[in-house]
């Protein structure tokens, strides 16, 4: 068991046993982990664990709190002029490679963010509020400086960016069954940059051709009588 004395000098049991609350929240979910499971995981007791959080209400709000401390650290390397950079040279995919940079495949926060976006957990909304209002200023300012088409509907456009980037991490795991290669990591995600650099500078289809003009014959034209 690690040491409970706070003249301790190595002090790493609160940190140990959020990262180990992490890991099961994100394997099991909240719910389902108990106090006594997140303690055998830090290797500290029961008691400990409320010593320091006061309840599994307490551990989960450092937990969430963590958790969107680290996404906000990694969004604010990318925010302002350094993430208009990339996307006016043709990287839409900043956000997912930013994941795929700073939280390796497999990442406990990668899977933690995954349950709490795909279960309508409330604090995963309070994230994608924030990353999308993030992406709005960034669609505000390309437009702005020219180098991207102005939308008629920029908080639309500003979702489905944001929905097109989580949806690598969210469905990361599948997406590498079909592609062999996991797009977090740095070859997968050089595999899907490249292809979505593509479609977002030049598109993903083309327009139909034009059916051709229909035209009359005389002899069987019945609106102006009978040709003979």
């Amino acid at each position: 068991m690690r040491s409970a004395d706070p003249t301790d000098p190595d002090r790493t049991a609160r940190a140990a046993i959020r990262d180990a609350a992490l890991a099961l929240f994100a394997e099991r979910g909240p719910d389902a982990a108990t106090v006594r499971d997140i303690a055998a995981a830090a290797e500290v007791s029961p008691a400990l664990v409320l010593h320091h959080y006061g309840s599994k209400d307490g551990l989960r709000a450092a937990v969430d709190e963590y958790a969107a401390g680290a996404f906000d650290a990694m969004l604010a390397q990318l925010e302002g002029g350094d993430l208009a950079d990339v996307l006016s040279g043709g990287e839409p995919a900043s956000l997912a490679e930013a994941f795929a940079t700073e939280f390796r495949a497999g990442s406990p926060l990668v899977l933690y963010l995954r349950r709490l976006l795909l279960s309508g957990d409330p604090a995963g909304t309070v994230l994608v509020r924030r990353w999308h209002a993030l992406t709005l200023g960034v669609v505000e300012r390309l437009e702005e400086a020219g180098v991207a088409r102005p939308s008629r509907d920029r908080e639309a456009r500003a979702a489905l960016l944001l929905a097109g980037d989580l949806a690598v991490v969210l469905l990361a795991p599948h997406l590498g069954a079909v592609l062999g290669e996991n797009p977090l990591t740095p070859g997968g995600m050089a595999r899907w940059t490249a292809e979505a650099t593509d479609v977002y500078l030049h598109g993903a289809f083309i327009a139909p051709p034009e059916p051709p003009t229909p035209t009359t014959d005389p002899s069987t034209d019945r609106t102006g009588g009978d040709a003979t």
